[in-house]
Formats: structure tokens, sequence, C-alpha cells
């Protein structure tokens, strides 16, 4: 018999549109939960109405202030006490096998610190594209610097079947330990509040990696996912989310970078800041602020590097070869030793 081991995390802004219909998919899990709790960051367009149908089986939390993705949800791993948390993002619909299946891949291996699964794209009326489309299966960066979903936008006909390591895993749906949350925290910070929202969970994976924390993808583990922020549609998006993709994207680096994988990487790294920078100046003005929140936070930045340098645990070599133009993954092994803990919470 399970033990509920397992704390749901959601952050709601204006999910209105996409709440009731997750959380239905949260509560109609096979595995038991340990809670759910969503924090509310001032929504305005009706969401709190809908989260006051779940207030007898959610724990419901409604700031005063729009803090950020990641402070809410750092707020809302605060308040949780399960082994495992998963990170939610409302607009994401989970098949009923999903947390069991992620706690079942997690439990392979202790060094595994993240688990995330097969996300597939849906539209924002919930409905499924004529075919059916992959959104990610974990996260990867190649030598740019840019981090991208594994499989994103491909024709899902069957593959990614095999449990495998990946880099990283989405945020919108990523079940974390609770020993990594802690050993990776910095001054109690699991996701970068600095980040206030987006390429957070790009920082954490980042950091995961280098104080030698595993992610696993598991094919059994399926759901779907809006997505709004993809690659191609930058115009589209508000001029915050950018602005806030630009900062990230260079305080992630000033954190977690290493010379020698800066060295290995200079030309493309050097290519896309220069598309970056040149953007901002003659196109994108509003984001030319990113730099200025940066220089503003440098101290604070460097505080965050030297303690993340000081715990790291894993080779350059190691680290290298995770920076690919094409995705990578490594296979994980198809029978493993099952921890003594694990097989207690499965008796």
């Amino acid at each position: 018999m399970h033990n509920g081991l397992v704390s749901v995390t959601i952050v709601t802004y204006n999910s209105g549109r996409f709440i009731k219909r997750c959380l239905e998919s949260v509560l109609a899990q096979r595995y038991p939960l340990k809670e759910v709790i969503v924090v509310d960051n001032v929504s305005t367009d009706g969401t709190l109405d809908i989260l006051d149908q779940f207030a007898d089986r959610v724990r419901i939390v409604t700031n005063d202030e729009n803090i950020g993705f990641a402070a809410a949800q750092n707020q809302a791993i605060h308040m949780s006490s399960g082994e495992w948390i998963l990170t939610l993002n409302p607009d994401v619909l989970l098949m009923p096998n999903f947390i069991q299946s992620l706690v079942d891949a997690g439990n392979r291996e202790p060094q595994i610190g993240t688990v995330c699964g097969k996300l597939l794209a849906m539209m924002a009326t919930f409905d499924l594209p004529e075919k059916p489309l992959v959104d990610s299966t974990g996260i990867y960066f190649n030598p740019m610097l840019r981090h991208l979903d594994r499989g994103s936008r491909d024709v899902d006909n069957g593959h990614y079947l095999n449990f495998e390591y990946v880099f990283g895993a989405t945020a919108a749906a990523a079940l974390y330990r609770r020993e990594m949350i802690d050993d990776i925290s910095i001054d109690g910070e699991f996701f970068d509040c600095d980040f206030f929202v987006y390429r957070e969970d790009a920082d954490v994976a980042w950091r995961a990696q280098l104080y030698g924390w595993k992610t696993l993808y598991t094919p059994h583990a399926r759901g779907y996912h809006v997505r709004t922020v993809l690659p191609g549609n930058r115009r589209a998006l508000p001029s915050a989310i950018n602005m806030h993709s630009v900062k990230n994207r260079f305080m992630m680096r000033v954190k977690n970078m290493t010379p020698n994988l800066y060295l290995r990487n200079f030309f493309p790294i050097t290519f896309r800041d220069l598309v970056v920078v040149g953007a901002c100046l003659l196109q994108e003005h509003s984001s030319l602020k990113a730099f200025w929140i940066i220089a503003k936070k440098w101290r604070t930045l460097i505080a965050k590097r030297k303690v993340i340098m000081a715990n790291r645990k894993v080779s350059d070599e190691y680290l290298a070869n995770w920076f690919q133009f094409q995705p990578v993954s490594q296979p994980a092994p198809k029978t493993v030793r099952v921890p003594a803990r694990a097989k207690a919470v499965r008796s």
C-alpha cells in the first residue's frame, strides 16, 4: 500500500481557462497524494471563484501581489511536506497514472533528483491537435546556451519509448526529490526568485547537474500541456516575458557557467549573445531593462555562483557532453537496484 509521498504545487495567475480541468486531473490520480497546494498571484479573471470549488480538497493561498512564478513555487514548496514535489502548471492535464509512473521511476536510483514524463501538445481550448504533437520529453541545452524542449512539436509517432537520463525537466510537470531540493537550494530558494518567471527550471536543471543529481525521463507518465512560449512566437509574447527571458539567459550563465564549458563553446555562445543584444538595441527596446537589472543584481549573482561552484561534483568532460546541437540523452539501465527505502514505501 502506498503512502502519500507526493505534494503537488501549482501557481496560478489568471488561469481561469485551465485550472478546473487541471485540478480535476490531479485529484483523479490513481496515486494517493499527500496534498495539493495552489498559490495564486492576484488573479483577476475569476480564477479564485473556480478555486473555491476545490477548497475542501486543495490548500489555497492567495498572495497580495504578483511575486512571480519562481517565488510562488518556492512558497508552495516550503508549505509542503511530501518526499517528492510535483510542480505543475495550471495548463497541464495529467493522465490518471502520471504521478504513479513518475514516483516508480524516481525510486529506481537514489541519485535521481528529478523525473519527467511525456508531455503532448494541447490547444488552449484543451482540444488535441489533429496529429499528436510532442510538447516535451525533458529539456536540453545547445552550445549557444539555448535551452529547448526535447521533441518539441514533433509528431508523436511512438518514439521516446525508453527510460533515459536527460539534462532536466520542464517545471510545467516535474517531479523533484525533496532531498535534492534541500541540497541545491541557495538561502532557502529552490527556484531563483530573481528570475521572476521563465527559465527558472533550466537554471535548476543546470545547478542540479553541477551538484551531481540526475534527471530521468519515463515514457509511462503521459500528460498534455498548453504551451504559450515557443522559440518561434517571441513577437506575440508580452514585452515583460521577453525582458525576463533576456535577463534570465545571462543570469543563469553568471551563476552556472564553468570556464571550460565557456571556452569549448565560445564561438556559438558569442554569436548568440550578439544576436540577443543586437535585437534588444535595434528592435526590442523594452528588453534593454534586463541589462540594468543584471548590473544591479551582480553582487548577488556572484555570491550565488560561489555557493554553486563550491558544491560542484561533476567533471568538465561530463558537463560538456550535455551541451550539443542535437538533444542529448543517456540510456537508463533496464534493471536497477531499488533503494531499501523505496521497497518499504511499496510494502
